[in-house]
């Protein structure tokens, strides 16, 4: 089984630019920002780098290898969020998740 792995928690102040990286997978990477614990999860990039309309440029993804990254270009305080990661071959089944906090 792969093993994927991302940092637990990142801080950025606002106006920053935030990357959080994942790594493990050969397949895409999906992200997806949870604001309140227990809410559903809101999808910020899919297939690696594809946005969703709905979601700010501000987000972006890419992926190298087997390491996927999720970049926040200007954080906003509205960010401060759990980020959950999928990847393509789990489908959805495995989560590893990462607090991200914009002070």
């Amino acid at each position: 089984a792969e093993t994927v792995t991302q940092p637990s928690s990142l801080s950025a102040k606002v106006g920053d630019t935030d990357r959080i990286t994942c790594s493990g997978s050969s397949g895409s990477y999906g992200w997806f920002q949870q604001k309140v614990p227990g809410s559903a999860p809101v999808t910020v990039i899919y297939w690696n780098d594809k946005r969703p309309s709905d979601i700010p440029s501000r987000f972006s993804g890419s992926k190298s290898g087997s390491t996927g990254t999720l970049t926040i270009t200007g954080v906003q305080a509205e960010d401060e969020a759990i980020f959950k990661l999928c990847t393509e071959e789990i489908k959805m089944a495995f989560y590893c998740s990462s607090h991200h906090q914009a002070e």
